[in-house]
């Protein structure tokens, strides 16, 4: 009898076999370009999509490593398949291009990344396709600003760098209402503590720089879905060329081996400080899915089992005192990014969310005094340590 496999189980060992050619235990790194045909009529099959096999590092299924790392990441996510890229944006824009189309309305969270909020309002824009940021908190915004036109619902959740949470599972039944496919960027949480298809998603994508890869060494993106829908990306995948590379896509197999590990800690972690900057008499708020005081504290604790290391808060004074606070930080370091294994610190209006206008930063609350903390898996009475003897500061 085959039992079923638990979540750390299948980080270890999803998709993953001994090589059948030497036996090696862990998943050899194939770096090569190109694949060699047995004859020239196999060549022309799996060109044709007749033979399954590989052809071209650009061209899906890439290479063994990468198909191993797709393998697993499905299986955290509880998808059929997946397609690598070279970075979360890469995805990302491989998505909304299979998908949209000139006179496509596209409605996304107002909160997102700075580089998909560039993608959305400045790229896609120009090619005719529609743009709507809503405040998807409240999924009744989004019953709201559906159009007869509307074909895809992107969310992020919880919202960098904000934290709000959206209803997956509400919003998705609006999205299937009306035909939309419903994309969701899963980076914040991971497989470990929201699984946005077992809610209702379509589609999930991942920045894989963040915690899959976990150690801040790689660039790297997923998108996790059915066959049909990651077959429908075909042309736009090998003819963007967006690829990961060979050794990226085992430093992602490597990084998710340790995943539900380093996720406990994570969100270990982020508790302890979310509680102590909410303490702190020098803070003036804070937004951690975990704490009772987040607006969609009961939503969280609905649809996510844990909820990682990430942590905004203001600081009281604005961005001065804020700067004060960040140049003064000795363990924690003052970069952007966000997933590792260190403790990492920034300024979202002045960084990540620099490209959103002024106006749209204060109106979707990212505002001057917002300070980003990812929480890292040190010990966290250092970590503690460091953000107080900073706030001593002031």
């Amino acid at each position: 009898m085959k039992l079923e496999k638990k979540f750390g189980t299948q980080c270890v060992h999803a998709g993953e076999a001994p090589d059948p050619t030497y036996g090696a235990h862990t998943i050899p790194i194939f770096q090569t370009s190109t694949f060699v045909f047995d004859n020239a009529q196999q060549g022309a099959a799996r060109f044709n999509g007749e033979e399954e096999g590989y052809i071209y590092a650009r061209v899906g299924p890439n290479t063994p490593t990468h198909a191993a790392f797709v393998k697993k990441i499905a299986a955290l996510e509880g998808g059929e398949t997946g397609q690598t890229f070279s970075s979360g944006m890469a995805a990302i824009t491989a998505v909304v291009l299979s998908h949209l189309e000139q006179g496509d309305h596209l409605l996304s969270t107002n909160v997102v990344y700075g580089g998909t909020y560039g993608l959305f309002s400045s790229i896609l824009t120009k090619f005719g396709i529609e743009v709507s940021f809503v405040d998807t908190s409240d999924h009744e915004n989004v019953k709201k600003n559906i159009r007869n036109n509307t074909k895809l619902i992107f969310l992020e959740t919880p919202a960098n760098p904000t934290m709000i949470v959206s209803d997956i599972e509400e919003i998705c039944k609006i999205g299937h209402d009306i035909g939309a496919l419903c994309v969701v960027d899963n980076t914040f949480a991971t497989p470990c503590f929201q699984r946005p298809l077992q809610l209702g998603a379509d589609v999930v994508v991942h920045s894989c720089t963040k915690y899959i890869g976990g150690h801040a060494d790689l660039l790297g993106g997923v998108v996790v879905g059915t066959k049909d829908f990651i077959k429908s990306m075909t042309s736009v995948v090998n003819s963007t060329g967006g690829t990961m590379g060979p050794l990226e896509a085992w430093l992602c197999i490597r990084g998710l081996k340790t995943l539900h590990l380093r996720m406990e800690r994570h969100a270990s972690n982020g508790m302890k400080v979310a509680e102590f900057l909410e303490a702190h008499p020098k803070i003036g708020w804070v937004r951690y899915p975990g704490l009772p005081s987040h607006p969609q504290y009961d939503l969280a604790k609905k649809q996510m089992s844990g909820y990682s290391g990430m942590i905004s808060f203001g600081i009281k004074g604005g961005i001065e005192e804020g700067q004060k606070v960040m140049n003064s930080l000795e363990l924690c370091s003052l970069a952007v990014s966000l997933g590792s294994v260190d403790t990492l610190i920034q300024h979202p209006a002045s960084m990540t969310h620099a490209n959103v206008p002024a106006d749209v930063r204060t109106e979707t609350g990212i505002t001057d005094d917002l300070v980003r903390i990812s929480v890292g898996v040190e010990d966290v009475e250092d970590i503690i340590a460091d953000l107080e003897q900073a706030l001593g500061q002031l």
